[in-house]
């Protein structure tokens, strides 16, 4: 039962970062529309996206049982 709560858990969780990493997706598309659009900003916006990536991988390793060699 434990195992079913953790694993309920890490799926939300991993949904909600699939679901910001779309939304900064978006962001970074409309302000790269703009004419005279900050770069900084848009740098520190796909760094974030990044690290949204890397956490859902993690994420779904742990979901992933463990095989033996």
């Amino acid at each position: 039962m434990v195992q079913t709560i953790d694993a309920d858990t890490i799926q939300r969780r991993i949904v909600e970062l699939q679901v910001e990493h779309r939304d900064l997706d978006q962001i970074i598309d409309m302000l790269m529309a703009q004419p005279g659009f900050d770069q900084l900003q848009i740098r520190r916006l796909k760094k974030r996206k990044l690290q949204i990536k890397d956490a859902i991988t993690l994420l779904q390793i742990q979901l992933e049982p463990d095989i033996p060699a």
